[in-house]
């Protein structure tokens, strides 16, 4: 009587589901030049809608900026009212490549004892807030947010310095983890 051997990964009857890239919190790729001490870590990305929110709103500042700018200079020269517009214009269009860079360095990780984030371009910061610190943690959604159905949940604790937040959440995904993190945070300070 011979016995079966196990099926390989490749044969194995039911595949492996992954996340699809469209769940707003499907794990994240790692970058090649990430830390290997967080190659077990399973970030969380915010939605992508996140991007679009960031260029509203820096077109909703460039513009009047640039209408503003012209129209102050249009009495003295109208060639450097044109000018001086148009650099504010170009101004806001090179600032929308930092907004691309700095929308895709944010991420979020839930651990068994605390929440980890990290954010930043040129200085890269990374928060490990323990659940248990926790004093209150609430949603904030401004009118473009609002408007794209997107929402920032911000982490509170007895620390004055920390700033704890995770913006582009779809509205549904911050109150589910909003509702989560209070649980684990009242579970911890209980010392369940």
């Amino acid at each position: 009587m011979t016995t079966a051997e196990p099926p390989t990964p490749a044969e194995s009857p039911t595949p492996a589901k992954s996340p699809t890239p469209a769940d707003p919190r499907a794990p994240a790729e790692r970058p090649a030049h990430s830390d290997p001490a967080e190659a077990g870590i399973s970030w969380l990305r915010p939605s992508p809608l996140l991007l679009r929110a960031r260029r509203i709103q820096v077109g909703l500042v460039t513009v009047p900026a640039a209408i503003i700018v012209a129209a102050a200079g249009l009495a003295a020269s109208p060639t450097a009212s044109v000018g001086a517009a148009a650099a504010v214009l170009v101004a806001g269009l090179l600032s929308e490549r930092f907004l691309a860079r700095r929308v895709a360095a944010w991420g979020y990780a839930e651990r068994d004892d605390d929440l980890m984030v990290r954010r930043g371009v040129l200085v890269r910061r990374q928060s490990v807030i323990p659940y248990g610190r926790m004093q209150f943690i609430d949603v904030t959604a401004g009118p473009v947010e609002r408007s794209l159905g997107l929402a920032t949940l911000r982490m509170h604790t007895a620390a004055a310095a920390s700033d704890a937040r995770i913006p582009g959440l779809d509205k549904a995904v911050a109150a589910v983890l909003r509702d989560q993190l209070a649980a684990l945070g009242e579970a911890q300070a209980a010392g369940l």
